[in-house]
């Protein structure tokens, strides 16, 4: 590679930020397998409010207890506060994770900057047979942090998206679920990360 005093102290930058993404990717799939179960709760809890809803309690053997169907309204609007609570520390984990990333990539692209006046165009591009260029791994490191980025948003949206006055929807958490870890699980990061592991400079 070449002997440019910049590409070795961006290297060693890289190296870092690599790492630290590595140890990042497992708290971020611990907190992704975690919210998983916690969706599934919902949505059966949305299926028996539901179910609690089509029963006209007047109407049955229960009408002897007149406060049940306010009772097991309270219940469980009161399990599903505690299941979203539970959610939001999940995903408050994601969040921590989706901004560290976000905090390495910038300060790589930050010494970047820095170092540009003195990096050639060659530079910056030239690869060998064992190791990526400067340009490649500066990419690498965009597409993780933008991967990082379009999930958490994801998950953000479907969890702004939780009703209690749509409990249909709110049965349907599962699938919708899927759908994000199908591109969650698009391995760009366990990918780039496999690869980074192999290269000769970090």
């Amino acid at each position: 590679m070449s002997e440019n005093p910049a590409i070795g102290v961006l290297h060693q930058s890289l190296q870092k930020g690599f790492q630290a993404i590595h140890q990042q990717q497992g708290a971020w799939q611990q907190a992704m397998m975690e919210c998983q179960p916690l969706l599934s709760s919902l949505s059966n809890l949305a299926e028996q409010m539901q179910a609690c809803q089509r029963v006209t309690f007047a109407h049955t053997p229960l009408r002897s207890f007149p406060d049940l169907e306010e009772q097991l309204k309270n219940k469980h609007r009161s399990a599903a506060e505690i299941l979203l609570e539970e959610l939001g520390t999940k995903v408050a984990d994601l969040q921590k994770v989706r901004d560290a990333v976000s905090g390495y990539v910038g300060t790589v692209f930050q010494l970047y900057e820095q170092h540009v006046d003195v990096l050639s165009f060659e530079a910056s591009v030239q690869r060998t047979a064992l190791n990526p260029s400067l340009a490649d791994m500066l990419e690498w490191l965009h597409d993780i942090e933008k991967h990082y980025r379009h999930v958490y948003l994801e998950i953000k949206l479907l969890l702004l998206q939780i009703r209690y006055e749509n409990l249909p929807d709110m049965q349907t958490l599962p699938q919708s679920w899927e759908r994000i870890l199908e591109h969650s699980c698009n391995n760009i990061v366990p990918d780039t990360l496999l690869k980074v592991s192999f290269l000769e400079t970090l």
